[in-house]
């Protein structure tokens, strides 16, 4: 798999860019992962969690994160021409340095040394179904202000060229 997986193998213009040191790519991943782990610790240190208790704070960050997530996705990939380095920044670096499904695993286990089974239980699922839920959100969410704010009915566009259309036009007007 390529650094850089914005890179389409089949166009030479493309491959090129595998040659050149990724270097930028890795910085800003770096870079964006320390922002998203300092908000995660933030978040950690601001509503800690009791031995034993539901994982409330970092359930919210993996759900809060997936949700952002999904609307990077639409931004990124139908709306922004964007810049090479914006999805490795914000998607690989920030948001997954803020969210944490290892720590996520780590709680779920101290759960059940505790003997809490059955909430480490809902912890497991709750927060794969609430994750998976929160992308299809941030996605549809995101998709429904666009083309709101491209004065467009939100039904009313077809593809990712129609909506990328719209929203060039308000940008026109």
């Amino acid at each position: 798999m390529p650094v850089d997986s914005d890179v389409d193998l089949r166009v030479a213009r493309q491959r090129r860019e595998l040659r050149r040191a990724p270097w930028s790519v890795l910085a800003m991943i770096s870079l964006g992962g320390g922002v998203g782990g300092l908000a995660r610790y933030g978040l950690g240190v601001w509503a800690p969690v009791e031995p034993g208790a539901f994982p409330w704070t970092t359930f919210g960050v993996n759900v809060s994160g997936c949700l952002l997530i999904g609307a990077l996705m639409v931004l990124v990939t139908e709306v922004w021409g964007g810049h090479r380095l914006v999805r490795p920044f914000l998607g690989v670096g920030v948001l997954g340095g803020y969210t944490t499904f290892s720590f996520h695993m780590v709680e779920a286990q101290h759960l059940i040394e505790e003997a809490a089974v059955r909430t480490a239980a809902l912890y497991l699922a709750g927060t794969a179904v609430a994750g998976l839920l929160a992308v299809a959100a941030g996605m549809a969410g995101t998709r429904w202000v666009i083309r709101r704010r491209a004065g467009v009915h939100p039904a009313g566009i077809g593809g990712r060229a129609e909506l990328v259309q719209a929203v060039g036009r308000q940008g026109d007007a």
